[in-house]
């Protein structure tokens, strides 16, 4: 999509993709209790098949019967329906994604083995707390709407190093002006609600205003939860208070060096069941980033990054009570040798309340691009409202442009790499159910009964 165009054509001359981004390689499943549940296979090498038929078919679950994978078949009305439009949005987002599996029927070993996990490491909190419009869209944009929507390439090293400085480099070059260590402190405001000028503070104590055209909001929800609270000029705005009600979630990122390689089966996997919901990932860092690495080249054994996802109860840990969960963890999944392997060095990153809470109710409350009361203040980012239908970086990268066509004039969608059309199956469902919902609304589409209707009647 956009992201890859940005790497391939627009920073072509900082950044080779080809030695960016790994291949595409299988990934597993794991849980505490059984071991290796499911193999995600790379999805674009198998035989081409309807999505949803085709994800049902080459997922290698190793536990999960084929009788509760049946069960979650009445999802296909939910998304069916779910069409990302904010009517759609508005009634998917007043209940968890949990309720709505448990009222269409879906099994207690479904959920748990093959929505659960999806849902801790992509949405970043357990179903029963994520609305249910959000797991639809998320799950219908990274593995619903192809076949291939599953397969992912990672980044070649640190991301920091290997995409964002070459960027930064090419906007500075193309006269952007970066004003780092610096953090925004106020906002001066003309009498029509809009921003005149930026008041900032820097590490060393020194102070500046920034006079401003227009102001992009490039930040999660806690961070304009915070702008809300401590800046009473952006408090006078109800959408600004309303902000006070966004959550983040917490992380916790780990990344252990062995004093001798194991042998990981795949190179990045999703685990669960280690910690009550709590979402996990394991990364085999060598084999991603490549033993030439900077990040892996001088340690002798195997570097492995495990990520916690909705892990505030792991972050009032100390260090080493980390480093010793994290390493009977990886025992855990990878067995006597790693047991028999030592931790000799660790990393420990603690993110509190870092990442976007999709919880239900929330849609309310998320901006859209344009502020609805700041005359010249936009939002970008994964926590804005959009109709382009993507979701995590990808979506915060689309929002940026779209913020920059609104500015300067254009159409929101200029230039934007559209997502492809919903398959032929796809399209037909949602075309029945939208021919349904006219017919039962005596031909107003708006008032025909929806299937959040008949399962909360």
């Amino acid at each position: 999509f956009n992201i890859y165009r940005l790497l391939r054509e627009d920073l072509k001359d900082y950044i080779n993709m080809n030695e960016a981004l790994t291949d595409y390689a299988p990934q597993g499943q794991y849980s505490k209790k059984r071991g290796l549940e499911a193999v995600w296979p790379i999805y674009r090498d198998q035989v081409n098949l309807p999505t949803g038929l085709a994800q049902a078919v080459y997922t290698k679950f190793s536990n999960l019967s084929v009788a509760d994978r049946i069960t979650a078949f009445p999802l296909v009305l939910a998304f069916s329906e779910f069409d990302d439009s904010i009517e759609a949005w508005e009634k998917y987002d007043k209940f968890s994604f949990r309720d709505l599996c448990v009222r269409l029927g879906v099994s207690k070993a479904c959920y748990e083995e093959a929505f659960e996990p999806m849902i801790l490491t992509g949405l970043f909190a357990p179903g029963a707390e994520c609305s249910a419009a959000a797991a639809l869209g998320m799950a219908y944009f990274f593995v619903l709407k192809s076949q291939n929507s599953f397969d992912v390439q990672w980044c070649r090293g640190n991301i920091g190093n290997v995409i964002f400085d070459p960027w930064v480099s090419a906007m500075t070059e193309a006269g952007v002006n970066f004003q780092t260590s610096t953090r925004v402190s106020g906002f001066n405001f003309d009498s029509s609600d809009k921003i005149l000028s930026v008041r900032c503070e820097s590490s060393d104590g020194g102070t500046s205003t920034i006079d401003a055209d227009d102001v992009v909001f490039a930040v999660g929800a806690e961070a304009l939860k915070a702008f809300a609270r401590y800046s009473p000029e952006l408090a006078r705005y109800d959408e600004f208070r309303r902000f006070a009600n966004l959550r983040g979630t917490s992380v916790l990122a780990t990344r252990l060096f062995l004093d001798k390689s194991v042998d990981v089966p795949y190179s990045a996997n999703a685990c669960w069941g280690f910690d009550e919901n709590v979402g996990m990932t394991m990364f085999d860092i060598k084999a991603i980033h490549g033993s030439d690495c900077p990040t892996v080249k001088d340690a002798p054994g195997s570097v492995l990054e495990v990520d916690y996802y909705h892990a505030s109860p792991l972050l009032v840990m100390s260090d080493d009570a980390i480093v010793s969960k994290v390493k009977k963890d990886l025992d855990k999944i990878l067995g006597k040798q790693c047991t028999d392997a030592t931790v000799i060095d660790a990393a420990i990153v603690k993110l509190p309340n870092a990442v976007n809470w999709y919880a239900p109710g929330s849609y309310a409350n998320m901006p859209d691009i344009k502020s609805k009361d700041i005359d010249n203040a936009f939002f970008v980012g994964d926590i804005v409202r959009t109709r382009h239908g993507s979701w995590s970086q990808e979506k915060a990268f689309v929002t940026g442009l779209e913020a920059a066509n609104t500015i300067m004039g254009c159409p929101m969608d200029e230039g934007i790499l559209q997502l492809s059309p919903d398959e032929a199956h796809v399209a037909l469902g949602r075309d029945a159910v939208a021919i349904a919902k006219k017919v039962l609304g005596a031909g107003d589409i708006s008032r025909g009964p929806s299937l959040v209707d008949f399962l909360w009647r």
